[in-house]
């Protein structure tokens, strides 16, 4: 495992990160468990997770994944050997088991979110302590056709940062980063930080996987300028690059196959898109979704490359990832799909 600086940090995190989001869903918290550990065996110190996990979202099982996570930590006692990121929940009528629906990005809900996080990890700090999705009406979550409103009442990103400052003032928050964010809302927050003085954001966690490069027009050119790199999630496209839903396969357990509405990666030019990539890593030999991975992985802007996984061998398949270099023959394939097949999933 090698590792990359975190922003401008003194942190250095490990270039696959755990993803957390099915822990309390799909995962028990001995499967939890037994991920973490073979994690951190495998030389990975950076966890991430967010109040709103499990996935998909439910009162029921809303801040479980938190918890399972904080129950690890102190059976393991390895706190100081971690790098753990989670996320506020931004603004949404689709959840009104968190805060009573009134999740925005002001002081009081900030204030009870750290709180409840830090409670549930059963720690006294946040490494990294990220914005979901922004408070204000923008693109993100694959929409397009952006429409700017007529009338603003999102709360301002000055306010935001501004309370984020006192959590990294009291030592809640150790580092700060963005989410489903887009050029505007990264620069902006990087020219606040510098005029005001508050605190800097040190990654974006976005989308970005060979079916959405989207990330490459306007937010790459960001995180290497400006030392914040991308935290890349969804990187096997919630698992069709992996090939195991082709043909319209539905395997028993898999995500797709239990929950139909994440469709995002499975529209039918990401269909064509995906028969092509697995296509290129069966003749050269190699795993599909290792491919998909040490792809990600290797590009400049990405500080880690977030991996999930429902089993131990998926996991262990994707942890084997970070051994392969991929041939310039098999990039130049690749790039030749994406021409002819340009981001089907943004």
């Amino acid at each position: 495992m090698r590792y990359r600086p975190l922003g401008r940090t003194d942190l250095s995190v490990s270039e696959l990160c755990l993803g957390t989001m099915t822990f309390g869903e799909q995962n028990t918290e001995s499967d939890a468990f037994a991920q973490l550990d073979r994690a951190r065996a495998a030389g990975i110190n950076f966890i991430d997770t967010a109040e709103l996990y499990p996935v998909p979202p439910r009162g029921e099982t809303q801040g479980r994944t938190e918890t399972q996570i904080g129950n690890w930590l102190a059976s393991r006692g390895q706190r100081d050997q971690i790098i753990l990121a989670t996320k506020v929940t931004g603004p949404g009528d689709w959840l009104p088991h968190i805060r009573d629906g009134a999740t925005r990005l002001d002081r009081a809900n900030i204030l009870a979110a750290i709180d409840d996080s830090l409670r549930r990890l059963r720690t006294d700090y946040i490494d990294l302590y990220q914005l979901h999705w922004p408070d204000r009406q923008t693109n993100f979550f694959g929409k397009l056709g952006y429409t700017h409103p007529e009338a603003d009442d999102s709360v301002p990103l000055q306010e935001t940062l501004q309370v984020l400052d006192e959590l990294v003032q009291a030592g809640k928050v150790r580092h700060i980063g963005l989410s489903n964010e887009t050029p505007w809302g990264t620069m902006r927050a990087l020219a606040l930080s510098e005029q005001q003085g508050l605190p800097r954001v040190v990654s974006i966690q976005n989308p970005y996987s060979l079916l959405n490069r989207s990330f490459e027009i306007g937010l790459a050119e960001i995180a290497l300028r400006e030392q914040c790199g991308l935290l890349a999630y969804s990187p096997l496209a919630f698992g069709m690059l992996t090939g195991k839903y082709a043909r319209g396969a539905r395997p028993e357990g898999a995500r797709l196959t239990l929950f139909s509405r994440f469709d995002r990666y499975s529209n039918p030019q990401a269909v064509a898109a995906t028969e092509r990539y697995v296509d290129i890593a069966r003749r050269h030999g190699l795993d599909p979704a290792q491919m998909a991975l040490a792809w990600v992985t290797s590009r400049p802007f990405v500080t880690s490359n977030i991996i999930g996984a429902t089993t131990l061998a998926q996991l262990e398949a994707n942890l084997a990832s970070v051994e392969l270099q991929l041939s310039d023959a098999v990039i130049a394939e690749i790039e030749a799909v994406q021409v002819e097949h340009p981001n089907p999933s943004p």
